[in-house]
């Protein structure tokens, strides 16, 4: 059996613990359970919600050095903790830098820190404080910081690369993606083709169908998958409520997803990273504008072999399976080809058509469309003539169909 790097897809994950808002301990807790249960899995790539080693409903205790260093603390042990796992693992955390604030994304593999992404956006407005307490990326002096230890790169400019296959990561953080150009945009024509959202979205009225939309949205702008992972229901301690909205979309299919799941979230997807980049390099519109960013790509080497594809492919991609979709699907077929008739029969001029009826499908379809063409333009069907040339081939069966098709004998 071909593992899935020869198939060119790539084992992904999203993950919504139950965390305790300023309990970095707990939360390191809840997220390697998670981790190894996502290890037994073979995923290859698991991304956690925004915050997620503090918790992010925090307020002004993000103002306080001991909650700071505890996140750090806590990190490093988990660094170690998963240093043994063929696995890339996000996770969201404050990061103190430039005498600022940052809400950010660290990015970690083998017990090495590939990289630290600072939010861009902040949001300030309604229920958000975030610029009391966080800076955004574009105030950001540094492009490295230490971190537990270790010299990481530090920018919202960073890719994150697997040596081995065509996987390139892309990270992005809640309110970067309600931009109206999202970071991720600028990620895709860079070269991600899986976009991260470490997010912390409250929820209200009509918020839930709106975010899907985004995701479903901007997976299919970035011809990516997005995977999104939202705070959960433990971050409800203040005015408003958290859902833990877990979300896996492949180029504008939602493939997965989870929501209000108090016992906590774990998406698993099989990623075809190959279409994906079949797919662009087949659209050249896809690169027609590239606006300049300094990139730093960080390359990092998953060397496990995973075998099964857990994903459904379909055997039939263009009959949809649901007989409702496949019933809207043939409808629209048959009026896209009526229409261009229509269209052609008006501009040439042409009255009358002249069909080949054999008493098959083929001609019977044409049949069909014709008439459907001719009652749109509002002329007889009369001007539809139907010619029967029985053959070696035709059976009475085929030849009593093309008769009784034109409506008449003959």
């Amino acid at each position: 059996m071909p593992s899935l790097k020869e198939l060119g897809f790539i084992r992904a994950g999203a993950a919504v613990p139950k965390l305790e808002i300023a309990n970095p301990t707990f939360n390191r807790q809840q997220i390697i359970n998670f981790i190894v249960k996502a290890s037994s899995e073979q995923v290859q790539v698991l991304l956690f919600p925004e915050l997620s080693m503090t918790g992010y409903s925090n307020g002004d205790l993000f103002n306080q050095p001991l909650l700071l260093q505890a996140g750090e603390k806590e990190l490093s042990y988990l660094l170690q903790e998963t240093k043994e796992l063929d696995m890339v693992i996000i996770v969201g955390m404050p990061i103190p830098a430039d005498n600022q604030l940052f809400n950010c994304a660290v990015v970690f593999s083998h017990g090495r820190i590939l990289g630290v992404v600072p939010k861009t956006f902040i949001p300030n407005y309604n229920e958000f404080y975030e610029k009391r307490w966080f800076a955004s990326s574009i105030n950001r002096i540094s492009e490295g910081i230490s971190l537990c230890g270790q010299s990481v790169p530090f920018n919202e400019w960073l890719l994150f690369k697997d040596a081995g296959s065509e996987l390139v990561i892309g990270i992005e953080i809640c309110e970067d993606l309600w931009a109206p150009i999202p970071p991720s945009s600028y990620h895709a024509q860079y070269g991600a083709n899986m976009i991260l959202n470490l997010s912390a979205s409250n929820e209200s009225v009509g918020k839930t169908e709106y975010r899907r939309n985004l995701v479903k949205g901007q997976s299919a702008r970035c011809m990516a998958a997005y995977l999104y992972a939202s705070a959960g229901p433990g971050e409800s301690t203040t005015d408003v409520v958290f859902g833990g909205h877990a979300m896996i979309a492949e180029n504008g299919i939602l493939l997965q997803e989870d929501w209000m799941n108090f016992d906590g979230t774990l998406l698993i997807e099989d990623i075809d990273i190959e279409k994906l980049m079949n797919d662009r390099r087949k659209f050249n519109s896809f690169m027609g504008r590239v606006d300049e960013h300094k990139y730093n790509v960080v390359y990092f080497q998953l060397n496990n072999t995973v075998n099964g594809l857990r994903r459904r492919v379909d055997p039939q991609p263009f009959v949809p399976f649901n007989k409702r979709n496949r019933s809207k699907r043939c409808s629209d077929i048959f009026n896209i080809q009526a229409a261009g008739l229509a269209q052609r029969l008006e501009k040439t001029g042409i009255n009358k058509a002249v069909l080949g009826i054999s008493g098959g499908l083929d001609s019977t379809l044409a049949l069909l469309v014709s008439c459907q063409a001719y009652n749109q333009l509002k002329r007889p069907l009369e001007n539809i003539i139907g010619v029967s040339m029985p053959g070696f081939g035709t059976s009475i069966r085929t030849y009593n169909n093309s008769i009784a098709s034109c409506g008449r004998w003959e």
